[in-house]
Order: C-alpha cells, then structure tokens, then sequence
C-alpha cells in the first residue's frame, strides 16, 4: 500500500507549527508529522516520501541551515522541497538559509494567505519539476540529467544503470492500471532500498517514467546492488499476480495480431554503462549508451544486468602511447 503524502514538521524545540498554516496544509489533504531529531527526519523523508519538509528555525538557526543543507546535499532527499518557517525576518539569516539550499523561507514579512500560497506553489512547482509518476516521489528526467553532469564535472568514475520491467504492459493488460501502477511503486522501493543500503553515501535513484528508472552508483557497486535488486525483484514479484497465474508461472495472452500465447511472470532487467573504460562527454550519450544495454539485456531471459565493456578507442590509443613512453 502506497503511503499517504504528508508534510514533516522539523522542530528542534518541539514547537507546534502555527493553527493557520496547519490547518491549510491538512484542507489539502497533507497529514503533518511533527518531529524533534534530525535523524527521524531524514528517515521519515526516505520513508513517508513527504510532499514538503517545513523547519522550524526559531531559537535554533545555525542547526537549522546545517540540517537544510545535509538534506539538499543528501540524493534521496535533495528533490524534497524544503521550506523554513522563522518568527522574525533578518535578511542575512533568510540569504543564508537559501544559500543552504532551502526552497522557501516563510517570515512575517509575508501575509498569512501569501505564506500559504507560496507553500501551495512550492510543492505543485515541485511536483512538476520533478515530472515523475505521484506514487514514487523519486528525481525526474531534468535531476537524472544534473546528476550526470555533477559527476561528469567532479571527474567521478561512476555507473549508470537503466532498469526495465519485462512483460509489464500484457500485465497491465490482464489486471489493471492500478496493479501496475502497484508495481511500479514497488520496484521504485526495492531500488531506493537497496541502494541506500549498499551505497548510503554515494548513491542516486531517478524515474524516467512508467516502468523505467535510473540509478548511478560507483562502478565497484555494480555487482553486489544489481544482484540485490533482482534477487528481491524475483522473490516479491510472484505475489502480485493472482495464485492460479503465480502456481502456473505464466497466463495466456493475446499478441498484436490476437493470437493467444503464454506470458511469463514480470522479470527486471539493468543495462550498465561506466566511464572506467570510455569519456562521457555529456548526459545525452550516457543515455543513450545506457538505453542500449538495456535493450540488449532485454533479449535475454529472466532477470539479468549486463554491463557495456566496450572500450573508448581514443583512450584505448592514449594507453597504448603511454605505455610506449614508459617503455622508451
């Protein structure tokens, strides 16, 4: 069961959050949960996949904007829009809040229908931006994109992975939307599970779309968070279809042409590309470098990760010129 959107309250004092915004956020449909530690937030965030994160700054501004920029520093986290709420605004205090990253600072210098309105704005601009599917709340295309190119600027070896659900549309077809829509929530936490637990501080998961995400981890990582993700892909897979179609390991389907034939339960597969062996040299090639692994993981039966071993030729040739320097 998807949990519900919800708004965290951080408040190191244990303040309540003032009745008029309270009240607005929960006509909206957003449940507040009101925490103390920072801890809890940040396991709350990766948890509850919260619409907003609100800060109560007062008394406490210093760890207020550590905390905001531990947040947007933090991949699992960073999409969350951020807002802080202070009783008092001081322009060097409100600049240095944005500067930490902060999406939103919220101050008496507003009225409280314009702090409301900037709060609504702020997570419908963040919803869009974000361009996913609402369920999984996880970075769109236009974040994937920014995470390529900060690590292709800090010159980080680094791997991206394209993961794909085989057979999900005749899925969709003999169940539901909704079903599917079930599964793909699933896949997106098995995928933020796994790899926040294997690769906590360096780590990024992003939906492209529909069936289809995207995760960056160190090359070294490949192999142990790929053979995780199937492993738990496989063994939760079975229970989403019906006990006849799960006992059989298959249902019938009709192809294009409305010919009936055996559909095999879901399976995943990952296409790899890494820069250990070749230059990226913007985020379109490693897209598409990645697109294509993918479709030839798809060729394959079961579910598999194949990784590109290609060579770049123009490091293959700098190596080789290398060496002949070394050598002479």
């Amino acid at each position: 069961m998807q949990p519900a959107p919800t708004v965290l309250f951080y408040s190191p004092a244990d303040r309540p959050l003032n009745e008029l915004t309270r009240s607005w956020l929960e006509a909206q449909g957003y449940p507040i949960v009101r925490l103390r530690e920072a801890g809890a937030v940040e396991t709350a965030a990766r948890r509850r996949l919260p619409v907003l994160i609100l800060i109560d700054a007062d008394g406490a501004a210093d760890e207020c904007e550590t905390f905001c920029r531990s947040l947007k520093e933090d991949p699992y986290t960073a999409a969350i829009p951020v807002a802080m709420i202070s009783s008092r605004h001081a322009a060097e205090r409100v600049a240095r809040w944005f500067e930490a990253g902060a999406d939103e600072v919220i101050t008496p210098l507003f009225e409280p229908a314009e702090q409301r309105s900037r709060l609504g704005v702020l997570i419908q601009r963040t919803e869009r931006s974000l361009a996913v599917h609402p369920s999984t709340r996880l970075p769109g295309t236009t974040e994937i994109e920014r995470e390529f190119k900060r690590r292709m600027d800090r010159q980080e070896r680094f791997a991206v992975c394209y993961a794909d659900i085989d057979h999900f549309k005749e899925f969709n077809d003999r169940y539901s939307y909704y079903d599917g829509d079930r599964v793909i929530y699933l896949l997106s936490r098995i995928l933020r599970d796994v790899v926040k637990g294997l690769c906590p501080k360096n780590g990024f998961v992003g939906h492209i779309g529909g069936d289809d995400f995207i995760f960056v981890i160190e090359p070294r990582d490949v192999q142990p968070v790929c053979t995780e993700i199937l492993d738990v892909f496989d063994t939760l897979i079975p229970y989403q279809y019906s006990p006849q179609d799960r006992r059989a390991g298959y249902f019938f389907g009709k192809d294009r042409r409305g010919h009936l034939h055996r559909v095999p339960l879901m399976t995943l597969s990952i296409g790899v590309v890494t820069n250990e062996q070749r230059r990226f040299q913007h985020p379109a090639q490693i897209s598409e470098l990645a697109t294509e692994m993918k479709s030839y993981a798809k060729t394959l039966p079961g579910s598999v990760f194949v990784v590109d071993r290609r060579r770049d030729p123009e490091m293959v040739k700098e190596e080789a010129t290398a060496v002949r320097e070394a050598e002479g």
